[in-house]
């Protein structure tokens, strides 16, 4: 397999043949945001989230560390101020939609922890007005899909790596939300109660229902 050298915020380093800048950024130390990324077997990198862009020389746009593979040569800075800057304008604008950090579905999930490194906690954009109501009738899980950033790595997790093929998208533009099945509620689909998805969900819209309060608030603390 033939290593590819190039540069990675002023440093040289190698990549090994069909490795990403974020994978080759994380073995070196950095630790790109990414929220539709999960670096774990079985999960292909979908480059949806935008919330791992990076910055490569000569090349017009920010690119998606998580599916952009590197070239010969190529000179990459993961930490300059277009492309931090961008990273903290994703996450700004998905607070925006998020139930308030008081009151978040799990205040521990990968979402607000990432919120915090970057210090974005609060939002200048509107908040979407249609909120979704809680989905308790399956026994083992909750869903909350106010809290969802249609990454889908659940999606993934059910059809690709558990190969359940249970969740789904359906709809389009403002529409679009996570369904199962046939947009049954989850205790009636066809779910196997895996748990693959709750596991995959970085915001804390899928959740264990055991750990959820009456408010629909995860009761687990850090």
């Amino acid at each position: 397999m033939k290593d590819i050298n190039f540069i990675l915020n002023s440093k040289k380093v190698t990549a090994k043949e069909g490795e990403t800048i974020w994978q080759v950024a994380k073995r070196h130390g950095d630790n790109i945001p990414h929220l539709c990324y999960e670096p774990k077997p079985g999960y292909r990198p979908d480059g949806n989230c935008r919330a791992c862009m990076v910055e490569v020389d000569g090349e017009r746009t920010l690119v998606a560390s998580c599916i952009r593979k590197p070239t010969e040569g190529m000179k990459v800075n993961t930490k300059s101020n277009r492309a931090k800057t961008s990273q903290k304008l994703v996450f700004e604008l998905l607070v925006a939609d998020q139930p308030k950090r008081s009151v978040a579905r799990d205040k521990n999930s990968k979402f607000w922890q990432w919120s915090n490194k970057l210090g974005v906690n609060n939002s200048r954009f509107p908040k979407k007005e249609y909120l979704p109501k809680p989905d308790i009738s399956h026994s083992a899980m909750e869903v909350n899909l106010d809290a969802c950033i249609h990454c889908n790595l659940c999606v993934r997790a059910c059809r690709e790596v558990q190969v359940n093929d249970v969740i789904g998208m359906a709809n389009r533009g403002s529409n679009a939300k996570i369904v199962f099945d046939f947009d049954d509620p989850m205790g009636d689909s066809t779910c196997v109660a895996c748990g693959e998805c709750v596991q995959a969900c970085p915001t804390g819209a899928l959740m264990p229902a055991s750990v959820m309060n009456e408010n629909h608030v995860s009761d687990t603390k850090i």
